[in-house]
């Protein structure tokens, strides 16, 4: 029904106005009683072949949603809902703020792509504490992707993060240090090795600090860009792995716009979706090798069906996100990735996905 009917239907509005019309709708239908949890019976994995213990959670799909679709979790329950087994919300920051002038989302159909320069618009840390302590019990673990913002000058870039680990660590199950948009001035700087390290460490120590205050040490991952020459991406997950980060997320949008077609591909922003699958496992691969799997890789970038998803995770990633095909495929490609991946696992004779992490790296 999607992309017979709704898609053709929201691909005539400006891509913001479609985004916003099909997150309310999913915010509205959060608030069915009941229908979340029933509509999940549906759609998540059956059995245990796509389970997986990560950080001391349970995941009952590697296939998560990533950052920058539900930016202040207003729609936790109906993504839980779809069968993902994880939800990153946000990019939070900690003062609310616009992001950029308008038209800034861009579709690319015959790139299967989107260029965006959102600009961490967000309600603020403070509103979506409170939208995720309002949920109490939720289906899935829920990450908050924080940022600084705009107006903050990178030298004071540390304060800002560790405001978001204070305000949300009460209902925070994993934080991702976003320092790879390229959509906020100067803030790809900060992936440099040797500041990646002093803000880690720094968010690290907060989340050490207030696991006496709230009896919760959510594990800190950083999400790196795809655009880093390789010396610099072998030093900033090496970085990683020196400050005591717990995870490495690969990887953000690109500046790149090699081989694309589409005449939107002169805006200026990130590019996500199918241009990025190649690149974005290659990067899965060498983080896995760097890490010599000491710490989980999240796969991000171009999963459009299981093949893909099953790559980044033979590649090195524990665990995988999407976004971009989800406007092009429709809410049941949650569903298909996951019966795609276990049909896949079951061919290759592998209980779990852990026997088949890192196998191709």
């Amino acid at each position: 029904m999607y992309r017979s009917l709704a898609k053709p239907l929201l691909f005539r509005l400006d891509a913001e106005r479609a985004h916003h019309l099909t997150l309310g709708a999913l915010e509205a239908a959060s608030r069915v009683p009941g229908w979340p949890v029933l509509a999940r019976t549906v759609t998540a994995p059956q059995g245990t072949r796509l389970a997986q213990t990560v950080w001391g959670q349970t995941y009952a799909s590697p296939v998560g949603l990533a950052a920058g679709l539900d930016k202040n979790g207003v729609a936790v329950p109906a993504f839980g809902a779809l069968g993902f087994g994880f939800l990153e919300v946000g990019t939070v920051t900690p003062r609310p703020q616009p992001g950029n002038d308008r038209p800034r989302l861009f579709r690319l159909p015959e790139d299967d792509a989107l260029i965006n320069r959102m600009g961490f618009n967000n309600a603020g840390a403070d509103a979506l504490y409170g939208r995720l302590t309002a949920l109490g019990t939720r289906p899935v673990p829920v990450w908050a992707n924080i940022g600084k913002n705009k107006a903050t000058a990178n030298e004071d870039a540390i304060a800002d993060y560790l405001t978001c680990v204070r305000v949300l660590q009460d209902v925070a199950d994993a934080f991702v240090v976003n320092v790879s948009s390229p959509n906020t001035p100067g803030l790809r700087a900060l992936q440099a090795a040797g500041d990646l390290e002093v803000l880690l460490r720094a968010v690290v120590a907060e989340v050490e600090a207030g696991r006496v205050r709230t009896l919760r040490h959510p594990p800190v991952l950083v999400k790196l860009a795809p655009d880093l020459h390789p010396d610099d991406f072998g030093a900033s997950v090496q970085a990683a792995l020196d400050a005591g980060a717990q995870g490495v997320i690969v990887s953000n949008t690109t500046l790149s716009r090699d081989g694309l077609t589409h005449p939107n591909r002169e805006q200026a922003g990130g590019l996500s979706g199918r241009p990025l699958t190649t690149r974005s496992t290659a990067l899965v691969r060498d983080a896995y090798r760097i890490t010599r799997g000491r710490i989980p890789v999240v796969g991000v970038g171009g999963i459009f069906t299981a093949q893909d998803a099953y790559d980044k995770l033979r590649a090195g990633a524990h665990l995988v996100e999407v976004y971009s095909a989800l406007i092009y495929r429709g809410p049941g490609l949650v569903r298909e990735l996951n019966r795609g991946l276990g049909a896949l696992l079951e061919r290759d004779g592998a209980q779990s996905v852990a026997d088949v992490v890192g196998v191709d790296a």
